[in-house]
């Protein structure tokens, strides 16, 4: 007898349908699973007859079963298919009517015992159901309050145990489908406990956060160890716009198929905050494997991407930075496929002025030579640098500060200025393709929206002669000063503007 269930995989962070077709006829003892299976999956054969058998269930061992698992010419990895396959398996041998089963799109890993464990990417995978109208789709109970953030008209029903499902589609039990109030959980995942008002001091690094967060620009800090970059980089993204309910869903899919999302947190409302420790590799950041999986770059889509003591990273995997900071989106292909995962972050850095770490620090002698503070500095390649619009310094916070009862402004405070300068680059930008933002802007848009009167560019000649700045600043600058003209509500880009965003370009003076 043949029986046909219906489950789902994974090709980037999206889902295409599976048919887990199983023939089962008299002969010899045979159990084979074909249509490109992994080790994981051909595993499942052991787990799917223990967990049969420790559920009261009768296998039987004197017939030849084949599983094939369509389309055959893609490569199926995991153990989401234990349950499909032990469903087929109990239709093929007449235990689960196969009438009920060509309804719902089924997944789930099995333990021995036949309970139900969760599995990777429910979401996207709720969300294929629901496009292709099936009526239900049965998940492990740790996935159900995700997969139901993707499912709008296909009913997601959580199962404990394979008892729990052979009973429900034999009619034997009535399992209610989950329901969530996306808009009511979305509000409450979108609460983050950090806030700005919790750094002491450094108002100018502050301010210059802000700039960034209100023109989409990445920043580096640069400062001693102990002055709080870590600490004010943790805080950035309670000053960048909330979430849209769009964006939350995107990102929730990412963290879905990576199988980092908690069963209690059905979405992910807070923009994400990924630090990877400085030997991270290059696929580990961008993506990739042999079963291609997400990286840092794109766990940190919609979010920021911070990069502590950035010259201590290897220079090949700083490199590979460049495309996803350009496009917005990672691209990997292999031999048989390709897919892209998106990676649209804001990249904030943090470095020592040197080796020591004690450059430029009143309290404490600086032990490096000034080849060794050059060398240490150009381990970031210039055109890196390019793609980093401020550069801020981040000294040392005095005890007068760290003492004071005074705290600065709440971070649901810079927001609202942020979120109105992102407004009027919106407006700007509307005709504009691609261009969301003032750190977004090509020569085009830049010549276009950044003019400058007389005096600002007398500024301008002074700032590049006399402080040494390079030629690469140029653009850099005029996108900052406009980005806070924003901040200001100015039409025009004025002098204090110019010599505001000048302030920003640390790295590009030539010091030595």
């Amino acid at each position: 007898m043949i029986s046909r269930v219906y489950s789902a995989a994974l090709m980037g962070i999206d889902a295409y349908p599976v048919e887990v077709e199983t023939n089962m006829e008299r002969g010899s003892p045979y159990f084979n699973i074909v249509g490109l299976p992994d080790n994981a999956v051909k595993e499942s054969r052991e787990r799917v007859i223990a967990a049969i058998r420790n559920s009261g269930y009768r296998f039987v061992y004197q017939r030849r079963i084949t599983v094939n698992m369509a389309p055959a010419d893609t490569k199926k990895e995991g153990s989401a298919y234990d349950l499909p396959i032990a469903i087929g398996i109990m239709a093929a041998s007449g235990e689960v009517e196969a009438g009920a089963i060509d309804r719902y799109m089924i997944l789930g890993e099995l333990a021995l015992d036949g309970s139900l464990r969760p599995i990777h990417g429910s979401l996207s995978i709720a969300i294929k159901a629901n496009e292709l109208d099936f009526e239900g789709l049965i998940v492990p109970e740790e996935n159900a309050r995700e997969a139901a953030m993707g499912s709008s008209q296909t009913k997601v029903f959580p199962m404990g145990h394979l008892t729990d499902v052979v009973n429900f589609l034999n009619g034997k039990a009535a399992i209610d489908p989950i329901t969530v109030d996306i808009r009511e959980m979305f509000s409450r995942e979108s609460n983050s406990p950090l806030d700005l008002q919790d750094v002491k001091g450094q108002e100018h690094v502050k301010r210059a956060m802000e700039v960034a967060a209100a023109g989409g620009h990445n920043l580096i800090m640069i400062g001693p160890p102990g002055s709080g970059k870590t600490m004010l980089a943790r805080r950035f993204p309670t000053i960048l716009p909330l979430m849209s309910l769009d964006e939350a869903i995107e990102t929730t899919k990412i963290h879905s198929v990576a199988g980092l999302l908690a069963a209690d947190h059905g979405l992910v409302g807070v923009r994400p905050f990924r630090s990877p420790h400085h030997t991270i590799s290059d696929v580990a950041l961008i993506g990739g494997g042999r079963f291609p999986r997400p990286g840092e770059v794109s766990l940190a889509h919609h979010g920021v991407l911070f990069l502590d003591e950035l010259p201590e990273f290897k220079k090949n995997v700083l490199e590979v930075l460049r495309q996803p900071m350009e496009d917005g989106k990672v691209s990997i292909a292999r031999a048989a496929f390709s897919l892209t995962f998106p990676a649209k972050f804001m990249l904030v850095a943090a470095m020592n002025p040197c080796p020591c770490g004690y450059y430029g620090d009143p309290t404490h002698a600086c032990s490096c030579s000034v080849p060794q503070i050059q060398r240490y500095r150009s381990r970031i390649s210039g055109p890196l640098l390019d793609r980093i619009d401020i550069h801020v310094e981040v000294p040392a916070v005095k005890f007068k500060e760290l003492s004071s009862e005074r705290s600065g402004e709440p971070s649901a405070v810079v927001r609202e200025r942020v979120q109105k300068a992102r407004e009027v680059q919106l407006k700007r930008f509307a005709k504009e393709k691609g261009i969301f933002s003032n750190a977004h802007m090509e020569s085009a848009q830049i010549r276009k929206y950044c003019q400058i009167d007389e005096q600002g560019r007398q500024l301008l000649s002074m700032a590049m002669k006399q402080v040494g700045l390079s030629a690469r600043a140029y653009d850099r600058i005029l996108k900052v000063a406009r980005t806070i003209a924003d901040l200001e509500n100015s039409e025009r880009i004025l002098s204090t503007h110019l010599s505001e965003a000048i302030q920003y370009r640390s790295l590009d003076r030539e010091e030595f």
